[in-house]
């Protein structure tokens, strides 16, 4: 098989060969169809996340060389472990990465990608940067139907964490527009799905023309610059009615500050993003507003089935779709890394 090897921390990603994996026990070996980059695959080759105030977590003790990258795959089942029930060959598959260690109380209540030991496929076992990728059980095959396999990848982790995220909006989302920050993957990932669950839609702030068109394009209510001086006055008057959900995409200590000074009483922000740096909150006005700020860290393997089933059953799923091949894996992440992307790169063996 062909695969996309990271040797190192700041690497070249090199494409190199190696044994195609035979599945044994409960193994199913998938042919993939479409890998997503992802901006996790940025920090993971970066090395460390960003904290602020000159802290910073490294990912030396995680990752394990050489890695093959890759958390948003989907492909078509080639081979069947003995014991793998549950999966057909020539089935197409989204594949769940998010691999807990099964006996954490995390795990035991299905929240497996909060796992404090995970598994993660493309993070801590190889991924989908390949012609082949290995899936230790059926249960984490997700039925993609007849979607576009490439356009189904990025459901895995751009589709599921924005998902996860929207919901933890509860009730108002159905019936209130939304303030969003960021209009890359993510957010046009965010604003596509607002528009498959029929909710009002979101004005977004972006700092990227490009990309704050592409945002109109996919149904944004008004993108804006969030360094404009009267970006407050723009949101609000955009909006047409109190700031009472943010949803924030990008995570730096910029968007998340400017995020919070937004929010109305009662308002409620989420925060997805790991561009990383550190807000600056005034303390008081959380408890004087009874403001919720809340983190989301991508999503259950049962949200990615709820997810996967919505899109095939309502449809209309249309992110910007840059398919590359395994070759062109480094220039595309340093492309992502650079902000060149508008939508997903998904890399087709």
């Amino acid at each position: 098989m062909k695969c996309v090897h990271l040797p190192g921390f700041r690497s070249l990603l090199e494409l190199v060969d190696k044994p195609t994996p035979v599945p044994t026990g409960t193994e199913v070996l998938l042919k993939v169809l479409g890998a997503g980059m992802c901006h996790s695959d940025a920090h993971i080759w970066e090395g460390q996340y960003d904290l602020g105030g000159g802290r910073s977590i490294s990912m030396a003790e995680r990752i394990r060389f050489p890695l093959v990258m890759g958390h948003e795959t989907s492909g078509e089942v080639v081979a069947l472990g003995p014991q793998a029930n549950g999966a057909a060959l020539g089935a197409r598959y989204a594949v769940c990465s998010w691999i807990g260690c099964g006996a954490c109380h995390f795990c035991a209540a299905g929240d497996e990608h909060l796992c404090a030991t995970p598994r993660f496929l493309g993070v801590n076992r190889d991924g989908g940067y390949a012609d082949h990728v290995l899936v230790p059980h059926p249960r984490y095959l997700v039925d993609i139907g007849d979607l576009d396999p490439v356009a189904a990848a990025p459901l895995v982790c751009s589709g599921l964490t924005t998902y996860s995220a929207l919901k933890k909006a509860g009730p108002q989302l159905q019936h209130e527009r939304i303030v969003m920050f960021g209009a890359g993957g993510l957010g046009l990932m965010a604003l596509n799905l607002l528009r498959i669950l029929g909710a009002p839609g979101a004005v977004v702030l972006e700092p990227d023309a490009v990309k704050r068109d592409a945002a109109m394009a996919a149904g944004a209510i008004a993108a804006i610059d969030p360094r404009a001086a009267d970006v407050a006055e723009q949101v609000r008057a955009a909006l047409g009615q109190p700031v009472r959900f943010v949803l924030d995409l990008v995570g730096s200590g910029e968007s998340a500050t400017l995020g919070f000074e937004l929010l109305e009483r009662a308002g409620k922000m989420v925060v997805v993003g790991l561009f990383g740096g550190a807000m600056q909150l005034s303390v008081p006005l959380l408890p004087m507003r009874a403001a919720t700020l809340q983190g989301s860290y991508i999503g259950s393997p049962a949200e990615l089935r709820e997810l996967v089933a919505l899109v095939r059953e309502r449809g209309g799923l249309a992110m910007p779709i840059d398919r590359r091949s395994l070759a062109d894996a480094d220039t595309a992440l340093q492309d992502l890394r650079a902000g060149r992307v508008v939508g997903r790169v998904v890399l087709v063996p």
